[in-house]
């Protein structure tokens, strides 16, 4: 049995019998159904409604946090927490090169430049020993704020990355989009920055269909993330007063109806998560190709993506294993592609990357819907 034969036996030998295996699929039941009819029948379908109050009120909640302000996707979040840390043209952003696109593009939104850090190995997050040691060699007063990705879901090394922004004096902001239900220390992550951005999209833990939120612990910040949000509108029963550039980034009420409902059941999704990931690893301990990717120590991942991390002898089998599988209708995917290849950032300053490309090269996505255990 040759390498990409022998995954796709593990694979499915942690999973239930299917014809296809997606990556990762919402789920909906009766509750979805039922909230979503009542939004409609409603008729307040759209940016205001008692589901957008609620579903800010219970995710706050969820996530410990002061607050929560809807919007319509995680690139809004990214974009509104940026600008309410004050990011400007001309300062410089310590960015993830290891992380979706929209935490660099939401940067160059507010006409920042990217400035990309390493990874570490373990949680894919940014690596706080390379960082620490990089800011010693800079003397760049540009430097404003450093981005923080949960990688999967899994919690990056949150006290070490804060006390460096504290050390040098830069803002923290946690781009948490894949990691609701995610803690570090016993905490929920997303309370460690001064703000924090959710995502809602199809693909996530829970879904709105479209959706993300802001948190932050800092009321005034959450009451100025609402208002320009909501287009800078001035409270008036019937004119049209904007004084100040404000974004339509509002959550629409059908969509938040249906988060209401999702959100009810992450203890359950959180359960299956890691009876998938326990079946995984049962499935891969004896195999000398690849090993599962795991929570950090002192962590309590959301397990939103499970992983395989090729052993460095092995990885010039990754795309050869992620053709077949996909052939074999087993959805698999590699990293985002590191934010240095894309040719639009490939000129921003950076620190050495060598992690990141390491890493790129060795890990492979695989399903991981709740319906799978």
């Amino acid at each position: 049995m040759n390498i990409a034969d022998d995954i796709i036996a593990r694979i499915k030998s942690a999973l239930p019998e299917k014809a296809d295996y997606a990556l990762h699929e919402p789920i909906f039941g009766q509750k979805e159904v039922d909230y979503v009819t009542d939004c409609v029948k409603s008729g307040w379908v759209s940016s205001v409604g008692k589901y957008v109050d609620k579903f800010e009120a219970d995710l706050a909640v969820y996530t410990q946090t002061k607050k929560a302000v809807a919007v319509v996707n995680g690139t809004a979040a990214l974009h509104i927490c940026y600008q309410l840390a004050g990011i400007q043209p001309g300062d410089e952003i310590l960015c993830p090169a290891i992380t979706f696109v929209a935490t660099a593009n939401a940067i160059k939104y507010c006409g920042a430049t990217t400035h990309f850090v390493d990874c570490e190995t373990e949680s894919l997050g940014v690596c706080p020993d390379k960082l620490r040691e990089y800011l010693k060699t800079k003397n760049n007063k540009k430097i404003k704020a450093l981005v923080v990705t949960h990688i999967f879901g899994h919690p990056a090394k949150l006290q070490d990355l804060r006390k460096i922004c504290d050390e040098f004096g830069i803002i923290l902001i946690e781009d948490a989009a894949e990691a609701l239900g995610s803690y570090y220390h016993n905490q929920h992550v997303g309370n460690y920055g001064q703000l924090s951005a959710i995502s809602f999209n199809g693909n996530k833990i829970i879904t709105t269909g479209g959706g993300g939120a802001i948190l932050t612990n800092d009321e005034a910040l959450a009451k100025r993330a609402k208002y320009i949000t909501t287009t800078a509108k001035q409270p008036h029963p019937y004119e049209y007063y904007h004084d100040e550039l404000g974004y339509n980034y509002r959550m629409p009420n059908l969509n938040a109806a249906l988060g209401c409902a999702q959100l009810e059941k992450m203890d359950e999704y959180l359960g299956i998560k890691r009876k998938l990931h326990s079946k995984y690893v049962e499935a891969f301990k004896t195999s000398e190709t690849a090993k599962i990717m795991s929570e950090p120590a002192n962590c309590q991942s959301n397990y939103w993506l499970q992983a395989i991390i090729l052993k460095p002898e092995f990885k010039k089998y990754r795309d050869e294993i992620m053709q077949k599988t996909n052939a074999a209708k087993i959805m698999t995917r590699p990293i985002w592609q590191p934010m240095h290849h894309l040719p639009y950032l490939n000129n921003s300053p950076k620190m050495d990357l060598t992690n990141a490309d390491e890493m790129f090269s060795r890990v492979i996505n695989i399903p991981s819907s709740v319906n799978l255990a």
